[in-house]
């Protein structure tokens, strides 16, 4: 029997079976939420999955699709059953997510893959987390279940343990799925956090902004079945996981500058102050100046990305891409662009001072061949002290700019 066939008998079978409370005038406290990109195969079953859940937990509730440019009559199907069908012209899962949230009419809104792999009709645990006052309810489909060949061994064994690893770890989320496509949330608490990612990283920024935001956040088990589909899935596994590890890193610039700066301005620094007394010998290999070169470049790199954590912070907090930090409100109240001139100026003046005392020892030789390894020890922190001392006169004026338009 054809995809269409089938279709039809459901509707005809189904169109007399829509549960009163969807079409209730009162207030709507339950929005279900399905995406849609040529769902054709399993959206008729998702829809009346919601439609019996709507009944059983006796909700005033609405079924959403929000559809993103369907080809095979998914919008038509909807319709048919009862659904409120929101067209969204801009592509992608975070766009058709984004459109529906807007269009919903309840209070929550729990939202759902409409390719028949979530059970639509056990959404009580959702809607009570939610009533008793969660502002985000994740499904965990590693606590809850999941089918075989539900989910590719790549994701169940690599990319979903280790993104959510890094997420719970940069942000401090006790969520323990972060893609579980099955969640529910408050209207009023998702649409404060400005959710603006429009691929299936949206999955990722619902949660991290979630989290920084200090959202009530909760889990609940969840099954994840075999789709119903006969076509391959929307997902592309490498490309898609790549979006979702870019989105943690650009919205950590502690994990993504700061730990990696400081760590490599430690062991420059480290090493640096080994080698600056003179060469050293470990286990018959020598380290002199060429190293204490590599050590210098470490601190300046390490020092520059540092400065891009502050200037990356700033810049995400001025356009409201993450939360203000009262750290960094604390830091600009003491810290100002005079400061960071003052103490740029400073590291300048120490690092020519040392040149110029370099220049001496070249002066006492009538500016003949010197020995690198005892000139290269003043030469290497004299340039490491300039460099930064410039970097840091120019970073504080940069971030005053950042902070005109902050203010």
């Amino acid at each position: 029997m054809s995809v269409t066939r089938v279709n039809q008998l459901i509707l005809e079978g189904h169109k007399e079976a829509q549960t009163p409370q969807i079409l209730s005038e009162g207030g709507t406290e339950l929005s279900i939420l399905m995406p849609c990109l040529n769902e054709a195969e399993t959206l008729a079953t998702c829809i009346t999955k919601a439609q019996k859940a709507l009944a059983d937990l006796d909700v005033v509730g609405e079924i959403i699709v929000a559809d993103n440019g369907s080809t095979d009559g998914s919008p038509e199907i909807a319709a048919g059953l009862g659904a409120r069908v929101i067209h969204v012209a801009q592509k992608g899962y975070g766009s058709a997510l984004l459109g529906g949230i807007k269009a919903a009419r309840g209070k929550y809104i729990i939202m759902g893959d409409a390719d028949d792999s979530y059970d639509f009709t056990n959404l009580g645990p959702f809607l009570e987390n939610l009533r008793a006052g969660y502002d985000l309810v994740m499904g965990n489909r590693f606590k809850g279940g999941i089918a075989p060949e539900a989910m590719p061994l790549l994701h169940r064994y690599l990319g979903n343990p280790v993104l959510t690893g890094i997420g719970r770890l940069f942000f401090n989320s006790p969520c323990g799925d972060f893609h579980c496509g099955l969640r529910g949330f408050s209207k009023a608490a998702i649409q404060r956090l400005d959710l603006r990612t429009t691929g299936m990283e949206f999955a990722s920024e619902t949660v991290v902004k979630a989290s920084l935001h200090g959202l009530r956040i909760t889990e609940v088990p969840t099954t994840l079945s075999m789709d119903g589909r006969s076509r391959a899935p929307h997902l592309r596994s490498w490309r898609d996981g790549w979006r979702h590890l870019r989105f943690l890193l650009l919205y950590s610039p502690r994990w993504l500058f700061l730990y990696p700066g400081l760590f490599l301005m430690l062991i420059g620094a480290v090493v640096s102050g080994w080698l600056l007394v003179g060469p050293r010998v470990v286990d018959g290999i020598t380290f002199d100046v060429h190293t204490l070169l590599y050590a210098a470049m470490a601190i300046i790199i390490g020092y520059q990305t540092v400065i891009f954590a502050i200037f990356t912070k700033v810049f995400a907090i001025t356009e409201g891409l993450l939360p203000e930090d009262p750290r960094l409100a604390t830091m600009f109240r003491h810290i100002k662009l005079e400061t960071g001139i003052i103490a740029g100026t400073l590291l300048l003046v120490a690092g020519i001072a040392l040149s110029i005392f370099a220049l001496s020892f070249w002066s006492a030789t009538s500016f003949g061949p010197l020995d690198p390894s005892r000139t290269l020890r003043l030469v290497i922190p004299a340039a490491t002290l300039i460099t930064i001392g410039l970097q840091t006169v120019l970073s504080s004026f940069f971030l005053s700019i950042l902070g005109l338009k902050r203010h």
